[in-house]
């Protein structure tokens, strides 16, 4: 008679950092068999890796933080083709009884793989929504920089010398900018002028410049965002923003999402139950993804605004006692299963 020896099912999981992955490995039981630290390098990824290899096949591996610390191992793990999950939170009660270690992280993390409490796979990180990610993230800076500059070039306008004072008065905000990059600040002047003057271009500039990066990186996210998702691109309501917000947040591998439900989950539409005695009635879910629940906001906003079907779907909720807060609830929960319809499957 041959017997035929069957490999250990392992389970991982790996507590992450800026400079050190620590790891732990679980037998197909639950049993722990062992704990060890790796640098977070590629190298480091890759003995990590031999490490759970070591014990067995490993099926499932479950990771802390993989949109950040955790991003460069759970590429690593994909392209082994090992099933990566993200792990959001530790075992309190655990954590409570044993106190905070890395090791106890990992184990924790390894053991909510394995027992299902860590279910969502991560995103994969490998394609254009990647690529549209870190052209957000820029974008973003971009505007949140570019208001601050407005702000302080009409706040040095208001308390500025009489002759400056007056010369900003009125001046379009699409047109500060550029009138304050022109300025031409003399030093035989008085001091308070000049310095003032010196400001103002400077932070003009500034806005000249900000507006150039704005259109650059404008270009490019369309491109990405056409190139990605065409089909989300031709729901009413939504433009290259939405998109790219709606986008990053199912990531490069949609098909992680397994239903219209969990991506209204995901985005922070689905129906929250807010019941009690005789009054039947939900409210607005405060969890999710921020980003993608803002852009149904503001696709429903548009069609609120716009869109006739939807305006007379507003009159006729609002006729019947609901709220103008219900309705958006309600408009995001419907908007989220049509854009869902739409997320590229390849």
């Amino acid at each position: 008679m041959t017997i035929v020896e069957v490999a250990r099912r392992i389970t991982g999981g790996v507590d992450t950092h800026l400079d050190v992955n620590v790891a732990a490995a679980l037998d197909d039981i639950g049993g722990l068999l062992g704990v060890e630290s790796f640098a977070t390098s590629v190298d480091g990824n890759e003995a990590l890796i031999g490490w759970l290899d070591s014990f067995g096949c490993v099926d499932l591996v479950g990771v802390e933080g993989t949109g950040s610390y955790g991003a460069s191992l759970s590429r690593a793990l994909a392209r082994r083709g090992v099933a990566v999950v993200e792990v959001d939170q530790p075992n309190r009660q655990r954590r409570r009884q044993a106190g905070k270690s890395d090791p106890i992280d990992a184990v924790e993390a390894a053991r909510a793989a394995q027992g299902g409490r860590a279910r969502g796979l991560a995103k994969s990180r490998t394609g254009n929504v990647e690529a549209i990610r870190a052209l957000n993230v820029a974008r973003r800076s971009n505007r949140s920089v570019r208001v601050k500059t407005m702000n302080q070039i009409r706040h040095l306008g208001f308390t500025a010398p009489d002759e400056l004072r007056e010369r900003f008065a009125g001046i379009s905000r699409a047109n500060l900018g550029a009138q304050a990059a022109a300025l031409r600040p003399r030093r035989d002047s008085d001091p308070v002028v000049f310095a003032t003057k010196t400001a103002l271009r400077v932070l003009g500039r500034r806005i000249l410049h900000l507006d150039a990066e704005a259109v650059e990186l404008d270009t490019q996210l369309a491109e990405l965002v056409s190139a990605a998702a065409p089909e989300l691109l031709a729901v009413y309501g939504v433009g290259i923003d939405t998109a790219a917000l709606l986008l990053v947040a199912a990531g490069d591998n949609p098909e992680r999402l397994h239903s219209e439900a969990a991506w209204a989950h995901l985005c922070g539409a689905s129906p929250v139950q807010a019941s009690s005695g005789k009054t039947v009635r939900h409210r607005l879910n405060r969890s999710g993804d921020r980003q993608a629940n803002h852009a149904l906001w503001r696709i429903a906003l548009v069609r609120m605004s716009h869109e006739d079907r939807t305006r007379d779907y507003v009159a006729r909720r609002l006729e019947e006692g609901k709220t103008k807060r219900e309705i958006m609830r309600i408009l995001k929960r419907y908007i989220a299963r049509e854009v869902y319809k739409t997320l590229p499957r390849d």
